[in-house]
């Protein structure tokens, strides 16, 4: 049986989304496990909802006793299940806070196979659920915990119901009921996920299709009516709730304080120019990059068929919307990549051009290359000779995907170059993410730190007298894995730390205060261990020291004065 018969047989029904949906677990499942927590974004996200179920406080987002008024309550709500099904919040396991991510990508790539069957034929669905789950992007979002991996997959499965909707008023045809209702769902989830990023992709793929079409009468059975009414009891009792509890202060501080910068400038330095997203396509989607020329010539000459149309209108204006927008961040384009794994599945259906077979080719082996030189370059960077086979592994995959991808797309082989390649990206990327940047300990200041406080029986874990002092490393995943009550303070409250009996971890420039604070109060500090590495989050070479409390005896009873 040829490699095609045997996608026909795997693409048939449910199969197709089921199939599709296994690739993003096998491709984002190792992380999610292996990953310490990260910072800064994920660590943020997970220790709010870790105080939601310490408190009991379901509407207000807080980060320790700061109000953490950025995004909706969605991804809490999420994160707060999967930790009550399969954790708890005093054991601060980051896994538990990732499977909403994981069922999030899972649900892109499933969605995203469901809305091109309906719009090309299912092998070439179950082609792009494949590509969109075995994304380097998406396969690292994830196992992140945080809002893009589920606002992808809410998005996805929207847009995927909007496509079966389209091509059923092409065929004359009216969509289920089950349809219209994954639309409603997919786009009430998303905007309690991430606001208005879903509903805007929706509307310019709508408003794109209603000008190329000249004709936009067949929205109408997307049954407007009680979609409304599903998505305002979706989303409008914790806005309700939260502009209570905050008089308005929520709204405020995520229009003005988080939205507003980012379309007026690069918000927190995150500025890139136009054409950045355009740039980092070809890596963030690794390993299907060697189809991405041929994807956007399909776009270009195929644009009269319906599949082809719906595919288009959904990428390019939510691409633009984007690369306009002045912040940039690399994830922020994942709710249109299903659309570009539609165009480059469908790609395999056509004879592909000598120029675009060559560019894909050349790109694969590029990217390839850069991810194989990402993994000796961390290694020699932070690693250790017991990593080198981790190194040699993801390096070799990565080479081996991008090098034989593009031999096979050369030689016309369009769909093996495109299974071969995945099966080699997707075993690169769980080398690198479960196998080797796990192991590069100095990227990992928190791990280590907790690690530390965990032999040395000084975490509030162990039954240690808490909460640790921290001063000048204040990493959101060092409190997450340290606890709510994690106290962030300067080199004399790290003094007054010790002396109450509390340990400290004394960041390398405020050690001089520290000590000059404890030789005052006539206290000798006493170091149990120490920490190097670099704080990725802002390139800084770090030195943490951690001190045993050391309380200062009471005077004896027959010098008390009375």
């Amino acid at each position: 049986m040829t490699l095609e018969s045997r996608l026909d047989v795997w693409s048939r029904g449910w199969r197709g989304p089921v199939f599709a949906a296994l690739v993003a677990l096998i491709a984002g499942l190792p992380g999610l496990f292996a990953m310490p927590p990260l910072d800064r974004d994920e660590s943020r996200f997970a220790q709010a909802t870790s105080q939601m179920l310490e408190t009991g406080d379901y509407v207000v987002i807080k980060f320790q006793d700061q109000p953490r008024f950025k995004k909706p309550v969605g991804i809490h709500w999420l994160q707060a299940i999967s930790v009550k099904a399969f954790s708890d919040a005093e054991d601060r396991r980051i896994w538990a806070y990732r499977i909403p991510s994981l069922l999030g990508a899972m649900l892109a790539a499933a969605a995203c196979a469901w809305g091109a069957a309906a719009l090309f034929d299912p092998r070439t669905g179950l082609l792009a659920g494949a590509i969109l789950g075995a994304t380097f992007l998406l396969s690292t979002e994830a196992f992140i915990a945080k809002t893009d991996a589920a606002l992808c997959g809410t998005t996805t499965l929207a847009m995927a119901a909007l496509a079966r909707v389209y091509a059923a008023q092409l065929r004359g045809e009216k969509a289920g009921k089950w349809t219209k209702l994954a639309f409603w769902l997919g786009l009430s989830i998303a905007a309690l996920i991430k606001g208005p990023v879903g509903l805007l992709v929706a509307i310019l793929a709508l408003v794109g299709l209603a000008l190329w079409d000249r004709k936009a009468a067949w929205m109408k059975d997307l049954g407007w009516t009680w979609g409304l009414i599903l998505f305002a009891a979706i989303c409008l009792p914790w806005a309700m709730m939260i502009t209570v509890a905050t008089d308005g202060a929520f709204w405020g501080a995520a229009v003005g304080g988080d939205l507003a910068p980012k379309l007026a400038g690069g918000q927190e330095g995150h500025a890139g120019p136009f054409g950045y997203h355009a740039l980092l396509a070809p890596l963030l989607s690794f390993p299907a990059t060697l189809l991405l020329p041929a994807g956007l010539v399909v776009g270009w000459k195929k644009r009269s068929e319906p599949g082809v149309r719906f595919a288009v209108c959904w990428l390019v204006p939510t691409w633009l919307m984007f690369e306009i927008l002045p912040t940039k961040l690399v994830h922020y384009e994942l709710p249109a990549y299903g659309a570009l794994a539609m165009l480059m599945a469908a790609a395999v259906r056509e004879p592909l051009g000598r120029l675009a077979r060559f560019i894909g080719g050349g790109l694969s082996v590029l990217m390839g290359a850069l991810l194989a030189a990402v993994a000796v370059y961390g290694q020699v960077q932070f690693g250790t000779g017991g990593d080198i086979a981790w190194t040699v592994l993801a390096a070799l995959l990565a080479l081996a995907a991008g090098i034989v991808g593009a031999v096979l797309l050369l030689r016309r082989h369009s769909a093996r170059a495109l299974v071969t390649a995945g099966v080699l990206g997707v075993g690169a990327h769980i080398a690198l993410t479960a196998g080797l940047i796990p192991r590069l300990e100095p990227l990992f200041l928190s791990k280590d730190v907790a690690d530390a406080l965990d032999r040395t029986r000084l975490s509030p874990r162990s039954g240690a007298a808490g909460p640790v002092a921290l001063t000048g490393y204040s990493e959101p995943s060092l409190i997450f894995q340290l606890g709510t009550a994690t106290e962030l303070t300067d080199g004399e409250g790290a003094a007054q730390a010790v002396v109450e009996g509390r340990p400290a971890v004394v960041e390398g420039r405020e050690e001089k205060t520290f000590r000059d604070t404890l030789a005052g109060l006539g206290l000798t500090p006493h170091p149990v261990a120490t920490v190097e590495g670099l704080n990725y989050s802002d390139g800084d070479q770090e030195r943490l020291t951690i001190y045993r409390g050391e309380p200062r005896a009471a005077a004896p009873e027959d010098e008390v004065q009375p």
